[in-house]
């Protein structure tokens, strides 16, 4: 076993340590509702976009693009643009790292091979503006239109046929109907082996007050939409180590793994 093998290993045993202990969850639940009342994920951004996802959401995505090293990152729910330039960054990465690895060590951004597609009903002009203007912009490809109509479900899994690798990222409507429809129409493009990730999973847990002014809210949202969708689909489980290591998530139960 090398150093770093034995040190993986001593942390999954921490992690699933961690993941068991009633008292970090209530203090880890007790925290994200005084913090949610605060608009806390509002707070923080990725190379100057506005990205609305905890700082723990951010690692645990970097993880995950760089274990299943996607082609293609398919994101509903756009907002501010901070998400898709989050993933289109490091998509940049990858094709760096493969450029050193070849032995090239320069990358032509208008010719790699690795999109983000970035849907969202409604792209508001200032934002379209701002991340077109972006230095990331040739990696993202944005689509206007409900993620959930028959003509931009058709036009990304048109795009979608291009490419072997898939990553999911499912955060715009929250209702249950809303991404239950999404899972229906998304999560077979994700690739054997990859994610498929249901964001805000966590309305579920926490208190229906915070939700007035929403469509959305304990017993309709994201987390019940995905356990009807893994009732009937079981070639997509729950990875359980993102809930135990993170604690402090908008996704709890929502990181996917397609077998």
């Amino acid at each position: 076993m090398t150093p770093y093998d034995k040190f993986k290993s001593e942390c999954a045993v921490e992690i699933k340590q961690q993941g068991q202990d009633s008292d970090f969850e209530y203090l880890t639940r007790l925290w994200m509702n005084k913090a949610n009342s605060h608009k806390y994920s509002y707070h923080f951004e990725w190379m100057g976009r506005p990205i609305i996802q905890y700082p723990q959401d951010v690692i645990a995505i970097q993880e995950l693009i760089w274990q299943v090293k996607p082609d293609l990152i398919i994101e509903t729910g756009v907002a501010h643009g901070g998400s898709v330039i989050l993933s289109a960054s490091l998509l940049a990465l990858l094709d760096l790292s493969d450029a050193i690895q070849s032995g090239t060590h320069t990358i032509n951004p208008s010719a790699s091979n690795r999109l983000v597609v970035g849907i969202d009903i409604d792209i508001r002009p200032h934002n379209r503006k701002a991340i077109e203007e972006h230095p990331m912009a040739s990696r993202i490809k944005l689509i206007q239109g409900s993620s959930i109509s028959s003509d931009v479900a058709d036009e990304v899994r048109e795009i979608a046929k291009k490419f072997k690798s898939t990553l999911v990222f499912l955060d715009s409507n929250h209702t249950h109907q809303h991404v239950l429809e999404e899972l229906k129409i998304y999560a077979p493009l994700t690739s054997p082996g990859s994610y498929c990730v249901v964001f805000d999973t966590v309305i579920e847990d926490m208190p229906k007050a915070l939700f007035h002014d929403r469509p959305w809210g304990p017993g309709d949202n994201p987390k019940t939409a995905l356990k009807q969708y893994l009732q009937e689909n079981p070639e997509f489980s729950i990875d359980r180590q993102y809930d135990d290591k993170l604690k402090i998530t908008v996704a709890p139960s929502g990181f996917l793994k397609r077998r």
